[in-house]
């Protein structure tokens, strides 16, 4: 028997149970299906955190930053999770960049200090500065893997069904619906929705339709690593590290994960992979000069201590989001390794798009 419900949305990774949570407390009922299993570590959801990082000069980028923070802290509100640890982030590397991203910041009213390299050495003395230092206090990270399970929790309380090891098989765009061929428990069942959200991350492309004008998207696999702290050092900030490339391959971000170490990583640098058929190991080349980085700029940190993580990135050549929609399907795609901190923010512009045609996201996050 063919069922019937308003919204779907495919995907129940963080930006898919934002959007479940946002369409579901605005009173629509909405199913949500993911292949894997709750928790899993196929995509780029799971992990204990991500940076809340707000070092960013386009106003598109603030806008949403500044939404995400408000959703944040109803999400908060309403599961009683706490879900940002606000201990601050420090950028630098490029001067020229840091006094742009400053003044935007404190163009908003937002809290904003330059240091030199020596004052944000006495500071945080397992940390090594050669430039200005932009601290933000209003930074920090969100708790992800908590996030997941408050975004799933208020979904829920507002009677959203979000269903695991669900796999959308096929999908057929019509005038009156779009048709859904899901399998489930070996068994294959069709479901029919006036409007379809697509947040699959990686398996993006393969759900839509390949008359979607879908730009390209590239999945990579990255390594970043946690590092053990030499010493019981409480001060860490979260980070950026804006770094020549004639050294070395990439930016570097990072956070303290409590009970981990400290997170450091190079941003998009890892090889262009299937995401059914991962390695879920390092480069070692790669492994290498993050180990090398570390030495070099983390004297508090044990650069030999490395527990290496996998994730995917699903990024477009931009690396701006997609947030669109086209006849009776919308989707979210491309976060690029930088999505996660604005993911209610994300679920809100999404359900936007769901539930009214004449909706739009902001310029740079629209199809071509």
């Amino acid at each position: 028997m063919t069922e019937h419900v308003p919204y779907v949305v495919v995907g129940a990774g963080a930006m898919g149970l934002a959007t479940t949570w946002q369409l579901a407390r605005r009173g629509h009922r909405v199913v949500a299906l993911e292949r894997f299993e709750r928790g899993h570590t196929r995509g780029a959801s799971h992990g204990a955190t991500r940076n809340f990082n707000n070092a960013y000069a386009a106003a598109h980028y603030l806008d949403l930053l500044t939404l995400a923070r408000s959703e944040w802290d109803e999400l908060s509100r309403a599961t009683g999770e706490p879900l940002l640890r606000l201990h601050g982030l420090l950028t630098h590397g490029d001067d020229a960049v840091v006094a742009q991203v400053h003044g935007a910041l404190v163009g908003r009213g937002e809290r904003a200090e330059v240091l030199t390299a020596s004052e944000a050495a006495r500071r945080w003395s397992g940390m090594r500065f050669d430039a200005d230092v932009l601290f933000t206090p209003g930074a920090g990270v969100v708790r992800a893997t908590a996030a997941l399970e408050a975004l799933e929790r208020g979904a829920r309380g507002y009677g959203a069904d979000v269903r695991f090891g669900h796999r959308v098989v096929s999908l057929d765009e019509r005038a009156d619906g779009v048709t859904l061929t899901v399998e489930a428990g070996g068994e294959r069942r069709d479901l029919v929705a006036e409007t379809v959200v697509v947040t699959s991350g990686a398996w993006t492309p393969g759900i839509l339709p390949p008359s979607f004008p879908l730009p390209r998207l590239t999945v990579t696999e990255e390594s970043p690593a946690h590092f053990a702290p030499i010493a019981a050092d409480p001060v860490w900030p979260s980070f950026n590290h804006l770094l020549p490339r004639e050294r070395y391959p990439a930016n570097v971000y990072g956070m303290p994960t409590p009970g981990e170490g400290v997170k450091v990583g190079f941003h998009l640098v890892g090889p262009v992979v299937d995401p059914d058929a991962r390695t879920f190991h390092p480069v070692p080349a790669l492994a290498g000069q993050l180990r090398d980085y570390v030495a070099e700029w983390f004297p508090g940190l044990d650069a030999d201590s490395a527990a290496p993580i996998s994730c995917t990135y699903t990024s477009t050549d931009s690396q701006d989001f997609i947030l669109d929609r086209r006849g009776r399907l919308v989707v979210g795609a491309g976060f690029s390794g930088h999505g996660f901190k604005f993911t209610p923010a994300v679920g809100s512009v999404l359900a936007d798009l769901a539930t009214d045609e004449t909706a739009r996201a902001a310029e740079p996050f629209r199809l071509p």
